[in-house]
């Protein structure tokens, strides 16, 4: 697509890795006005599934990119999770809402990640400041006070390439180079498992299956169940410590294991792959001009669904801030903030799935479930939105770091289309009409969108929190909040 392209001699930013969230950041950066070059060494989408979840706050990240329409034919609204015992009985259960959530969309989506990735990169086609090279292998990454020299193989053809740009990113993979150039650590949370994945398409419609995923926490053999797109499904079913991971992929093999379930005439197998599933974190998220970003950066079990979605975070916390700083509109510290924020929030959620991941036998099972719930009952599970961990502040702190809603406001505008990816102002009129003009001028010669907007769930918000107005980020967190002239004063410097 952008191979034909012109080619400057230097980029703003330098992507490794083309998947969801390196074809995310490309996009993000490139709406900031960035020039961005993206190496990716496969020459084109993996094919089969892989990641099959994402949640209402990554459509809105989508959404900022003018892509939740585009991406919307390719999900399934999902109902939720159940964790079932041996015996069938319901341990925890874990309903989403069917309705639309505070951040503007359903709480949980099933996808298939190659058609979620064609849109991304049709959208990364479709801007001009977006260079792709296929088939082209970073090896080497040279820093200086400028920039950074980036050494890549071109696969085509063997030949060695290079390119400048004034940070790097790297998302690419657990196996990440720019994590091990940066020379990361990484803090191992413990869990430590292979579990063969295996992806089937029905033959004709199942609808004992149900549309839930479930996770059955049989100590003798746990697995999972999700439900796809279509009829797409899904088993994850956890290996025994005899077992050889490449012989369990031979069909038969995979067919014994799923019988349990579904018999071979009900469905085709698309794939099976033994994975082991990890949690870690990366010690460094940076070393100067070099950054990691999604598997680079963490790894988590996939119990909760948030691997891509951590990734997807991390790169709509990191775009605005790089632009920011490639602009010269903030000091290279600000970048500063990406590791401390990003680090803490996904810990909670990895945390979560490792404790979860350990609902497979009867101790483990009593101590997941919350203490004081009869074991006589279900156990009702609520979905965790982790604050951000310390990083930008001002004003108010009561709300700094919590995900800010996205009311419908009054002309039925989503608050997010209304605003645009920048900072917003959310002020109640009274509180809005009271301030000097010189601090009204001072959001205009920010960029800062306004909003006043009557809407009775954004005024709601304010008034839930005894707030007068909130300063909200272009990632839609909370910067601060205020309840007085000099508050919004001290938020408006902060921006």
């Amino acid at each position: 697509m952008s191979e034909q392209r012109a080619r400057p001699d230097v980029f703003d930013v330098a992507i490794i890795g083309f998947g969801p969230v390196g074809a995310t950041l490309a996009n993000l950066l490139a709406d900031c006005g960035l020039s961005i070059l993206v190496l990716e060494r496969e020459a084109g989408i993996y094919p089969l599934p892989r990641a099959v979840h994402f949640d209402d706050e990554v459509m809105r990240v989508f959404q900022t990119l003018g892509l939740a329409d585009p991406m919307l034919p390719h999900t399934h609204v999902s109902p939720g999770m159940r964790f079932v015992d041996a015996q069938g009985r319901l341990v925890l259960d874990w309903s989403r809402s069917p309705d639309v959530g505070p951040l503007g969309w359903n709480v949980s989506y099933r996808f298939h990640q190659p058609n979620l990735e064609r849109v991304l990169r049709d959208a990364a086609g479709g801007r001009a400041n977006i260079d792709v090279r296929l088939r082209a292998e970073a090896v080497a990454l040279d820093q200086d006070g400028e920039g950074v020299t980036v050494g890549f193989e071109d696969l085509r053809c063997g030949a060695p390439r290079s390119a400048r740009a004034r940070y790097v990113v790297g998302c690419d993979g657990a196996r990440s180079l720019v994590r091990r150039l940066i020379g990361s650590a990484q803090d191992d949370l413990g869990f430590h498992e292979p579990w063969l994945v295996v992806d089937a398409i029905l033959e004709r419609d199942l609808p004992s299956l149900g549309d839930h995923s479930v996770q059955y926490c049989d100590p003798v053999r746990p697995a999972t169940y999700v439900r796809g797109v279509g009829r797409r499904r899904r088993w994850e079913i956890a290996l025994l410590p005899t077992e050889d991971p490449l012989e369990m992929t031979a069909p038969d093999k995979v067919w014994r294991l799923l019988e349990r379930f579904i018999a071979r005439a009900d469905a085709r197998l698309e794939r099976a792959a033994c994975y082991t599933f990890h949690s870690v974190i990366a010690a460094r998220w940076r070393d100067r001009r070099l950054l990691v970003a999604g598997d680079a950066a963490h790894q988590t079990p996939p119990f909760l669904g948030q691997g891509m979605c951590a990734g997807i975070r991390d790169v709509a916390n990191l775009a605005w801030k790089l632009a920011r700083v490639v602009r010269r509109e903030a000091a290279d510290s600000l970048l500063d903030s990406y590791q401390g924020e990003r680090a803490p929030h996904v810990r909670a959620y990895i945390e979560l799935a490792v404790r979860l991941g350990g609902l497979i036998n009867t101790r483990a099972a009593e101590a997941a479930v919350p203490g004081g719930l009869s074991r006589r009952e279900p156990a009702r599970m609520e979905t965790i939105k982790p604050l951000l961990g310390a990083g930008l502040g001002a004003g108010i702190q009561d709300l700094v770091g919590q995900v800010a809603p996205q009311p419908i406001l009054a002309d039925g505008t989503r608050l997010d289309d209304h605003v645009g990816y920048r900072f917003a102002a959310l002020l109640d009129p009274s509180f809005h009409a009271s301030l000097p003009d010189a601090l009204l001028a001072r959001l205009q010669e920010k960029d800062v969108a306004v909003v006043t907007d009557p809407a009775p769930a954004l005024q709601a918000w304010l008034a839930t929190h005894a707030v007068h107005a909130v300063v909200v980020r272009p990632d839609r967190y909370v910067l601060g909040a205020a309840r007085s002239v000099a508050d919004m004063a001290a938020l408006v410097a902060a921006v």
